[in-house]
């Protein structure tokens, strides 16, 4: 009973928008980096593009869920966020290294 309760507490709405926003920031700063080159587009940088935004998104999914579904007050609910948002750059991160050794850019 108590599983059913804690399942329609969290709103499909709010996780959609918790994972946009998760992966807006890193496809922004990526998008905005790679049209400002002077060089042409290339297919290699699909990869960056799709792979960083994912993990950014889950790096979201996973702040909104510690910060305002399972802690939601209190000292718990600071470290919580603190905690979560180190995950959420740990997440960007290693979603970079991920993609890049994927293309061949990492070295």
């Amino acid at each position: 009973m108590e599983n059913q309760q804690f399942s329609k507490e969290i709103k499909s709405k709010n996780l959609v928008l918790a994972a946009l926003l998760g992966a807006f920031l890193p496809f922004a700063i990526l998008a905005i980096i790679i049209l400002t080159k002077e060089d042409v587009f290339e297919t290699w940088m699909l990869f960056p593009l799709t792979i960083i935004p994912a993990g950014g998104a889950f790096g979201g999914l996973f702040f909104y869920l510690m910060g305002f579904q399972w802690f939601p007050k209190g000292n718990r609910k600071l470290i919580a966020v603190i905690f979560s948002t180190l995950f959420y750059f740990v997440i960007l991160w290693i979603s970079a290294v991920l993609a890049f050794s994927i293309t061949g850019h990492w070295d």
